[in-house]
């Protein structure tokens, strides 16, 4: 009676190679004597969806088979998976809730590494997935899933994904491939065979090395005993839940105690502009710290206990002697690092950066990599830099233009940035942090940043509820443009309005900051936002001013067109 084949779904974003796994495996099948089939699924570009590859390899040599033929099918069957290879863990999960993923059956190999899907960068707040909440959806749905950081694997060996999942498949002992046969499928390629051999090695000892010290956890469990055996391996579920859970790339949130965030924070301050504006940073801190001590009870009190529950909400950090200054620490470094031309022009010129490009595109060492950034700075990036008499010409000049109907003023560049003249241009735009200090954005900033501190402190002194909640605010200012106006403008208003009404209870006024916060980063419109103010007695927010064209209709066209400019 024939065996029903071996079947394998491989799931890859764009540009990592999962057609040459596909193929790879194929090969290794076939020259280990295998009947085989491979078909492909194609998908769509980058992080909207990934293609996949569907493989089934007859179990038994064909030589045994005799006149016995295999059937195979073109597509994957719910179910009936044995091997789910992926190279993004949501993706991963993805795939199982698609039904392909069985706890009888399917092995899912899958790296922890993450690519945020394009929800979850459009989200106001932190829209990316819960790592742990995705680890376990796979390991309730699987028979057995295989954790790896395939993505520092491959920069390890200087490789591509695809080269460090053969070489977990390899070793995972699901397929019928001797290691010898996966190696000769590299060969025969003929393209980079050095580093995909590397990087297929690397994987494939560290899977070995983990299947065999799994061998032996199971057989100490065996040997002490069927109940502490359940205690036992209950216990090493947890452990790898949990390990697994902290590999994952992209969602972990990491965690630094105050002194080590304060430091991370000052560092990127004084980088971005100089020692001064550091010292300024620290100043800051150290006046909401002070106002949190002042504060009757002061650090530890009942009012902090409150604090504290507040905090347990959101996972905060951990219990620290002033908590309003340990959370208003990453906000307020982030706004003083706040982006313009000169900050942009500093990232395209970063190592890192020329690093990551070569990287993506898969430059080996000689390769000559071009790189052409485009740019169209504006009015508003331009104006950042002039003193304030100067901003506020260009911008009315600019405003009247757009009254008038017409685009907003912008000049359009592109500039090979691989080469000397666009690295200068860069290089003199990215030297200009002495007169960012002397620019209409500078000022206008720091005035803005004030009075979120001052508000940030003058509530701590308050009530600890208060202040944290109130420090929480400045996560409502990031991006650039007209979101990072808009989360401005939010934070603000819910200053102005919620947190200081005297005829309110500062613990009812630091619920309703709270609601007011959560809504902001519900939806970009802001309904939600206004409804929340509403209901807590505060005015909704006035309606922006938007400039509409009007175009007329020609003869034999159709009905006229509306166009809008602005938010």
């Amino acid at each position: 009676m024939a065996q029903r084949p071996l079947c394998i779904l491989v799931c890859a974003l764009g540009g990592e190679g999962g057609g040459v796994l596909a193929e790879w495996l194929y090969t290794a099948a076939v020259r280990a004597g295998h009947a085989a089939q491979a078909t492909s699924i194609p998908g769509v570009a980058q992080r909207t969806g990934a293609t996949t590859y569907y493989l089934e390899i007859a179990p038994a040599p064909a030589s045994t088979a005799g006149s016995v033929r295999p059937v195979f099918s073109l597509s994957p069957v719910p179910g009936c998976v044995d091997l789910l290879v992926s190279s993004e863990l949501l993706e991963t999960v993805r795939q199982a809730g698609a039904g392909f993923v069985s706890r009888e059956r399917t092995l899912v190999i899958s790296s922890t590494a993450r690519a945020l899907t394009v929800a979850e960068k459009m989200a106001l707040g932190d829209g990316r997935a819960d790592g742990a909440a995705l680890v376990a959806a796979l390991q309730r749905q699987a028979r057995a899933v295989e954790l790896l950081d395939l993505g520092a694997m491959a920069r390890e060996a200087g490789t591509v994904m695809s080269a460090v999942l053969l070489g977990a498949i390899a070793a995972s002992g699901v397929l019928p491939l001797p290691r010898a046969a996966c190696e000769e499928a590299i060969r025969a390629a003929g393209k980079g065979v050095t580093a995909s051999l590397a990087g297929f090695a690397l994987a494939f000892d560290t899977m070995s090395t983990r299947r065999a010290q799994q061998r032996q956890a199971q057989a100490l469990i065996a040997e002490v005993g069927a109940e502490a055996g359940a205690k036992a391996s209950a216990k090493a579920s947890a452990k790898a839940s949990a390990e697994a859970s902290a590999k994952v790339g992209g969602a972990p949130r990491p965690v630094l105690v105050p002194a080590e965030l304060r430091r991370v924070a000052r560092e990127r301050v004084a980088a971005y502009q100089d020692e001064a504006y550091a010292r300024l940073f620290d100043e800051r801190l150290a006046r909401l710290a002070a106002a949190e001590a002042a504060r009757p009870g002061g650090s530890g009190g009942a009012d902090e206990a409150g604090a504290g529950l507040v905090a347990g909400a959101e996972g905060a950090p951990g219990p620290s002697a002033a908590p309003v200054a340990h959370e208003a620490t990453r906000w307020l470094a982030l706004w003083m690092c706040f982006d313009d031309i000169v900050q942009v022009a500093a990232l395209k010129l970063a190592t890192s950066r020329q690093a990551r490009v070569r990287r993506e595109v898969g430059a080996a060492r000689g390769d000559i990599v071009k790189t052409f950034d485009h740019f169209k700075p504006g009015v508003p990036e331009l104006a950042g830099l002039l003193p304030a008499g100067f901003a506020a010409r260009l911008v009315a000049w600019d405003r009247a233009r757009v009254a008038a109907g017409r685009e907003p003023w912008a000049m359009p560049l592109k500039l090979g940035t691989h080469g000397l003249r666009g690295t200068l241009a860069l290089r003199f735009v990215a030297a200009m942090k002495g007169q960012r200090r002397r620019g209409h954005r500078f000022a206008l900033e720091q005035a803005l940043i004030e009075r979120w501190v001052t508000a940030v402190e003058r509530g701590a002194r308050e009530h600890a509820a208060l202040g944290l909640e109130l420090a929480r605010c400045g996560a409502l200012v990031k991006g650039y443009g007209s979101t990072n106006e808009r989360g401005k403008e939010n934070l603000l208003h819910i200053v102005d309005h919620l947190a200081f009404d005297a005829a309110r209870p500062a613990a009812e006024r630091a619920a309703a900051v709270r609601a007011a916060r959560l809504a902001a980063v519900a939806d970009d419109a802001g309904r939600a936002l206004d409804a929340t103010l509403v209901a807590h007695g505060a005015p909704a927010r006035a309606p922006r001013e938007q400039v509409v064209r009007w175009f007329k209709r020609r003869p034999g066209e159709g009905a006229a067109t509306i166009a809008g400019t602005g938010d």
